[in-house]
């Protein structure tokens, strides 16, 4: 699948990491894809969009953020291996 871009978040916890998709979600036309979770509590959230909404998405949490924004990052025009690991992610996360 082609992606325009990836939004990702980096918070500590999961209920950050769902107040962050909360946010994102309403502030541009952004699609949840995953979150995926390492030792320490920490959570990236992954969206995907045209590369303006995801911008946006990213630039809500960042300016006024609803918890600790550890990272965040805007990918545009992914790679296929870099799209393959959102995927794989995503369906881990479903399995």
């Amino acid at each position: 699948m082609r992606y325009g871009a990836f939004g990702l978040v980096e918070v500590v916890g999961s209920a950050n990491a769902i107040l962050v998709v909360d946010r994102m979600l309403k502030a541009a036309d952004v699609r949840y894809e995953t979150w995926h979770t390492r030792c320490g509590g920490h959570a990236t959230v992954f969206m995907s969009g045209d590369v303006a909404a995801v911008k946006a998405a990213v630039e809500s949490v960042q300016g006024n953020p609803p918890c600790e924004i550890v990272a965040a990052a805007v990918i545009s025009s992914p790679s296929e291996e870099t799209a393959r690991i959102v995927e794989e992610w995503a369906g881990k996360a479903e399995a």
